[in-house]
């Protein structure tokens, strides 16, 4: 089970300690600096609102952008991952509210 987190990010923060006050072990991955696993791209371009629009470098039209070109975006640009996000046995949930990532995990 893999966290993707931004300690700058309240709603990550508080993400983290959900799952820390619930005992669940989880690596708390830092996307910012580690970049986006290799194994989760195909998972994480089939979320809807997965892109930080916001956080996008360059003219992408994202209206217009398939899985292949979300892969590409957040190889290039990871910072416009939103987060939190956990990702656990080829599922993920974005965790706005973070109260989501434990209802995803009820749901397992």
């Amino acid at each position: 089970m893999r966290l993707y987190h931004n300690p700058r990010c309240s709603k990550s923060r508080q993400a983290v300690a959900l799952l820390t006050d619930a005992g669940i072990d989880f690596e708390d991955y830092r996307y910012l600096s580690e970049g986006i696993h290799s194994d989760d791209f195909e998972v994480l371009s089939t979320l809807p609102g997965i892109i930080r629009s916001k956080d996008v470098i360059g003219d992408v039209d994202l209206k217009c952008i398939d899985s292949s070109g979300i892969q590409t975006l957040l190889k290039e640009q990871p910072k416009c991952l939103e987060r939190p996000v956990l990702i656990m046995n080829g599922q993920a949930v974005i965790g706005r509210p973070p109260e989501r990532i434990l209802e995803f995990l009820q749901s397992q």
